[in-house]
């Protein structure tokens, strides 16, 4: 009778065994927490959660009381295309080789595993919306731009009447839009905009993946509030022009720092001494495209929420780097300011115990990769360059971090929590500048020729030097082919 039973035991045993591990491979889909990475492009940190009092950003603002907001985060390059290589791959621009726009990553360094492939190898399923990698803004919108098809299982290139009313659109240099002043108020809605466009798609695809239960890293890439600024007409009405504030800058200010920085502050003359009709326009439009995008953003928030994604997906959000509104006379990206080189950073969903927090420790943007591979239970490979923000996500008050470095041109600079020191040409050698930020956090008086900060000078250039030698180092396991690459593309 027992042996009659046995192979109908086995076979039980076996459906058991069956079931049990495809409830567990279920539960591990379920469970392995998604990514929902957002960005902005020239969005610097004229938002209502880092205390700006004008800018109206409220959807940004709420992701913030939900995570950590990282008070301190810099970028690695003041320019689109160097910035969006190094936090995809996690190696700073030395490492990537990649210094300019209109570069193709692999180019350069042909075998590096990206961030988002690295999700790609554990069996999540990456989705690419709009701009991640390097685009020219606005030619390229509705392409790939310089995307990496490695990086993705699936990509969608958004394009909006934005683009068909460029016509219509005021530029500094007629005809020229995305590397000068330019902006649109614009008639129609969000929806016909390109970004409204990308938000659409964004929510397509979480409802898709809310119904299949796969996980997923969705990263989508916002235009705005690149230049042109458009906008439809009624953010623009949000904020009236005499209301705006214009920056100002002592007369003989560009005499007290070294010629590197002095020419990257004069490096567009038509943006040089702007009218103050003019000033005041251009930063209505940049507010008036922030809270546009602000308001994209809020709309992929509401549906990750409504399909119950939101208990258990990361989400980032951040910019490529930061932006001059006229602080130190300037406009636009690509100087060692903080201007240009502060980024926000909200990161928020599982695994962040500290919600609703702000962490004061520096963080770069190639700590991305090792923070979300921490999060997500995945193994980063050996050759990134950047640090797991991890503790500082479960205790805002830890350091994960001691400094940011940021480069462009011959000219590198670290931020400590509370000085700024950069260094152009080899050891200095074209000028130094040294400010205090619990003195002077708008970076106007330059402390480099005082007798008295000398030591500090010394120690903190010790600091730049060390970090200067670490983003040099060959990466682990990736090729790097180094040649003079003269791409230039109409912007």
């Amino acid at each position: 009778m027992i042996r009659s039973l046995s192979p109908f035991i086995t076979c039980v045993s076996y459906l058991a065994l069956f079931f049990l591990c495809t409830t567990q491979a279920t539960s591990a889909a379920e469970t392995k927490p998604n990514v929902l990475f957002l960005i902005c492009d020239d969005l610097n940190c004229d938002l209502g959660c880092y205390g700006h009092p004008q800018v109206k950003s409220p959807n940004i603002d709420q992701l913030a009381k939900q995570g950590v907001r990282f008070q301190n985060a810099y970028c690695q390059f003041p320019l689109c295309g160097p910035s969006r290589a190094s936090f995809m791959t996690g190696l700073y621009p030395d490492q990537t080789l990649i210094h300019r726009n209109a570069i193709y990553i692999r180019e350069h360094v042909p075998n590096v595993q990206t961030m988002s492939q690295m999700f790609r190898n554990h069996g999540y399923f990456a989705t690419r919306v709009g701009k991640i990698y390097h685009y020219n803004v606005p030619k390229h919108i509705g392409t790939s731009g310089h995307d990496d098809p490695y990086s993705w299982n699936l990509t969608f290139n958004p394009r909006g009447r934005d683009v068909d009313d460029e016509d219509k659109i005021f530029s500094l240099t007629p005809g020229s839009f995305g590397g000068t002043l330019s902006w649109l108020a614009a008639e129609g809605t969000d929806a016909e905009q390109t970004d409204g466009i990308a938000a659409k798609i964004a929510i397509q695809q979480l409802k898709k993946h809310a119904a299949q239960k796969t996980p997923f890293f969705m990263a989508v890439g916002l235009f705005r509030p690149h230049t042109p600024y458009v906008a439809p007409k009624n953010y623009f009405e949000m904020y009236p022009s005499k209301k705006i504030n214009v920056p100002q800058v002592p007369k003989g200010y560009l005499d007290t720092i070294p010629p590197p920085a002095r020419k990257s502050l004069l490096r567009k003359k038509n943006q040089v001494n702007l009218p103050d009709k003019l000033a005041r326009q251009a930063i209505q439009a940049y507010y008036a495209s922030i809270t546009f995008a602000d308001a994209q953003i809020g709309h992929i928030l509401a549906a990750l929420k409504e399909t119950g994604l939101d208990e258990n997906t990361i989400v980032v959000f951040t910019s490529d780097h930061g932006y001059h509104m006229g602080e130190h006379g300037y406009w636009q990206k690509t100087t060692l300011f903080e201007n240009a080189a502060h980024v926000p950073l909200i990161i928020a969903g599982p695994g962040v115990l500290a919600k609703g927090q702000t962490a004061a420790s520096p963080a770069e943007m190639v700590d991305f990769y090792p923070t979300l591979a921490e999060l997500c239970g995945l193994k980063a490979p050996a050759s990134i360059s950047g640090v797991s923000q991890v503790p500082t996500l479960k205790d805002a008050t830890a350091s994960s971090r001691k400094t940011a470095l940021t480069q462009y041109a011959n000219g590198y600079s670290i931020r400590t929590p509370s000085y700024r020191y950069t260094e152009w040409g080899k050891a200095g050698k074209e000028g130094v500048e040294l400010y205090d930020h619990n003195t002077d956090p708008a970076e106007m008086k330059n402390l480099a020729n005082d007798p008295e900060t000398k030591q500090l000078r010394d120690e903190l250039s010790q600091i730049l030097q060390a970090r200067i030698q670490q983003a040099n180092q060959k990466p682990k396991g990736v090729k790097q082919i180094k040649f003079e690459n003269r791409r230039r593309v109409p912007r």
